[in-house]
C-alpha cells in the first residue's frame, strides 16, 4: 500500500474520529474522503482496518505523531501562514470513562481527577499553544487533568516569541520577571489574590480589569482551536487507554 495513502488515510481517521473499519469504509461511500487519499476505486486498492490499524500502531510506536506535527507546522510557516511571534496558550479537560465496569475492573491509571468551576472531571488535558495572528496551532502536550496549567507553559512556547497571551491559570510572578528579563510581553491576566486569615480574595483595580478585558479581547481566539478539536474533530472524549496513544 503506499505510503502516501496510508498517511492521508490516517489523517482522515484522526479528523473524523474514525475508527479503523469507518475508516475502511469511508473511501467507498464518500467521493471527498476519496478524493483526498488519492484513491480510484476501479485502479486502487482501498486500505483495509487491519492496515489502518497496523499503520497507526506503527506511528505510535515509533513516536512519528511529533515529526508530522512539526513536519506540518514547517510547511504553515513556509506557505506564510503562521509568522506571528506571538503565542496565545491555553488548555481543555478531555473526559475518560471513569466507570470501572470492565475487564479489569479499573479505570485508566494515566487519567485522574481535578475540579473545574466545583465541579470534578476526570480524565485528560490537552495544552495549546497558538500563533496570535493566524491562531494555528504550533505547540501541543497531553498530561493527566491534575497537571496544573502552567507547568506546560514552557513546553508551549516558541524561540521567537516576543508576547504571551493567556488567561489568569497561568499568572506567576516568577515566570513573568523570566519573561520581562528575556525581553518578552507579558499579556496574562491578573486574578484576585487570596488573603488566607480572612479567606477572602483581593479584588482586582480599574487598572487590572480594563488589561484583562483587553487581553482576553486577543487570548479568548485560542478557544476556537478547542471548539474545532471537539466539535468538528469530535474529541470530547479519550479515543485509546493511555496518555500517549491519545
Amino acid at each position: 500500500m503506499p505510503m502516501q495513502t496510508m498517511l492521508r488515510t490516517y489523517f482522515l481517521q484522526q479528523w473524523y474520529a474514525l475508527g479503523d473499519q469507518a475508516a475502511e469504509e469511508s473511501p467507498y461511500d464518500m467521493d471527498s474522503m476519496r478524493n483526498f487519499a488519492r484513491l480510484e476505486l476501479i485502479e486502487d486498492a482501498i486500505p483495509d482496518e487491519s492496515t489502518i490499524l497496523k499503520f497507526r500502531r506503527l506511528i505510535e510506536k515509533h513516536d512519528l505523531s511529533s515529526a508530522l506535527f512539526d513536519d506540518i507546522n514547517a510547511y504553515l510557516v513556509s506557505q506564510g501562514i503562521a509568522v506571528s511571534k506571538g503565542s496565545m496558550i491555553d488548555a481543555t479537560i478531555v473526559q475518560a470513562p471513569s466507570s470501572t465496569k470492565n475487564k479489569s475492573g479499573k479505570r485508566d491509571p494515566e487519567m485522574c481527577s481535578t475540579r473545574k468551576n466545583n465541579q470534578y472531571h476526570f480524565g485528560m488535558k490537552i495544552h495549546i499553544g497558538s500563533d496570535v495572528n493566524s491562531n494555528d496551532i504550533h505547540s501541543a502536550t497531553v498530561t493527566s487533568a491534575n497537571v496544573a496549567d502552567i507547568n506546560e507553559m514552557p513546553h508551549l512556547l516558541r524561540e521567537e516569541d516576543e508576547v504571551i497571551f493567556a488567561d489568569a491559570g497561568y499568572n506567576s510572578t516568577p515566570y513573568k520577571r523570566g519573561a520581562r528579563d528575556l525581553g518578552i510581553t507579558w499579556k496574562v491576566n491578573d486574578k484576585r489574590l487570596p488573603i488566607h486569615t480572612k479567606k477572602k480574595k483581593i479584588n482586582l483595580s480599574n487598572k487590572q480589569k480594563k488589561n484583562n478585558r483587553k487581553n482576553s479581547s486577543v487570548r479568548a481566539r485560542v478557544e476556537h482551536c478547542f471548539r474545532v478539536i471537539k466539535c468538528q474533530f469530535g474529541y470530547r472524549k479519550t479515543r485509546y487507554k493511555g496518555l500517549e496513544k491519545n
